[in-house]
């Protein structure tokens, strides 16, 4: 046998060094500190982020400790790493990359700024990390979808957490192979946390996913060593998580790097309805109120993956949680032609539970357009055709909503959605202080300690 995968992601992990690493990267990263300290402090209030919290505060004290964002407080590592992601993750509104497999790569920073805590890195080291950490998260889900085996994609999130915190902890080739050899074999993830009527897991698995990565590159840092070959072996991960199919490790580094291939959501749903989301307010803009009595039905076209994920589970028609709600097409539909807007309230209980978004998806149907099919995942494709009872029927299509890596934010987005989110948590001077430091984060002696600045308001 050649060079095992886990030694491939390690020897390249290990050679990337700052320098190699354009510019435009390095502002694609920042974007993305952003915008993920941006949903996770956002998201502080939210049941599952106090849950977690409470218990992360438990461990104050721990030796090896990292801060809780939105407080001043900091608690072991791996438990700070898992309430941060939780909050990151919460309002699925963090970054995203589709491929044979879609996840959100942005689910690794909360973990990997932990590491850089843990032994003081600087910022350039963090950058490496971030880049790294994306770069194996992107290739992996370009080699394979877990998904079809009934696992969940929070499976490459684990590994590469591992290898980007491993790579902040200044580990070896061997260290950073450990460290993914003890986070594959330990990460496995059921897909049964996105299947029917979602639960607050579901803001929570990458997070899980990620805490283990961070712990697993910790084992590894201290000298703990991890089963190899985790992949090709006799139980390793091809012969019990994919019953026997294999893959080829899509090239690392191989066009530029994938932090550049993701998209930053515009909008608070799941990524697949983000063009269904443009299009439904386009159309409502052409419109004008639209009441359902208006509304003789709604068709939408979509593409499989979506149908597959957002569309043809019952309770995606019957949402009755909010992790279930921003995962539901229909209901995003309706509640984007109903209210012309989106936005964190969309997802409350008393907007998806509300008589007139019922009355409007039981106008609706869906269906996959093989054309739409063709175009993923390098384009998310969604049509929404409108019949009115005063005779008019509009249609609108979008491909590239706003975000997407072929129509991105610039840095007056990014920033807008950062503030629209603290509004009212964290005062504007403390968050321009942050967006400060946060652009010139390459150049940051600890960069870590920029989230002191977004400790939420009593």
């Amino acid at each position: 046998m050649g060079e095992t995968i886990a030694r491939t992601m390690a020897k390249w992990v290990y050679s990337l060094k700052f320098s190699d690493i354009p510019g435009e990267v390095v502002e694609e990263v920042k974007k993305r500190i952003v915008d993920t300290a941006g949903v996770a402090v956002g998201a502080f209030n939210e049941e599952p982020v106090k849950i977690s919290r409470s218990i992360a505060l438990g461990t104050t004290g721990s030796r090896i400790s990292s801060l809780v964002w939105g407080t001043l407080s900091y608690a072991s590592a791996d438990q700070a790493a898992f309430t941060n992601g939780c909050a990151a993750r919460y309002f699925d509104f963090n970054d995203t990359y589709l491929s044979k497999e879609a996840l959100h790569p942005s689910d690794t920073i909360p973990a990997l700024v932990a590491a850089a805590e843990i032994v003081d890195a600087d910022g350039k080291s963090l950058v490496e990390g971030i880049v790294a950490a994306y770069e194996i998260a992107a290739r992996l889900a370009d080699s394979y979808s877990v998904r079809s085996r009934g696992w969940d994609h929070t499976v490459y999130i684990g590994i590469a957490s591992a290898a980007g915190a491993a790579k902040i902890l200044g580990l070896d080739e061997n260290g950073i192979e450990h460290a993914i050899n003890i986070a594959t074999t330990t990460g496995l993830a059921l897909r049964q946390t996105r299947a029917g009527e979602l639960s607050m897991w579901k803001g929570c698995a990458a997070a899980h996913a990620a805490r283990n990565g961070l712990f697993s590159a910790l084992l590894a840092w201290k000298g703990m060593t991890g089963p190899s070959p985790v992949f090709e072996g006799k139980f390793g991960f091809f012969k019990v998580a994919l019953c026997g199919d294999k893959f080829e490790l899509a090239p690392l580094g191989e066009g530029g790097f994938k932090v550049m291939q993701t998209s930053i959501k515009y909008w608070p749903v799941e990524y697949h309805s983000m063009s269904a989301v443009e299009a439904a307010l386009r159309l409502r803009e052409k419109a004008g109120e639209i009441k359902p009595d208006d509304i003789e039905s709604v068709e939408v076209e979509t593409f499989t993956v979506s149908y597959k994920i957002i569309v043809e589970d019952p309770e995606k028609w019957d949402p009755k949680t909010r992790e279930t709600a921003d995962h539901s097409l229909p209901y995003i539909v309706a509640a984007s032609l109903l209210d012309g807007r989106v936005w964190l309230e969309t997802f409350k209980p008393e907007r998806f539970l509300a008589e007139d978004v019922r009355k409007v998806m039981k106008k609706t149907s869906i269906r996959v357009n093989p054309k739409y099919d063709e175009i993923y995942p390098e384009g998310i494709g969604n049509k929404i055709r409108v019949r009115l009872k005063d005779g008019r029927t509009l249609e609108e299509e979008s491909i590239y909503p706003p975000g997407h890596f072929r129509n991105p934010l610039d840095r007056g987005g990014v920033e807008a959605k950062f503030n629209k989110l603290l509004e009212g948590l964290v005062p504007e001077e403390r968050r321009r202080e942050f967006l400060g430091d946060a652009w010139n984060i390459e150049n940051l002696r600890r960069p870590f300690e920029i989230f002191r600045s977004l400790s939420v308001m009593e």
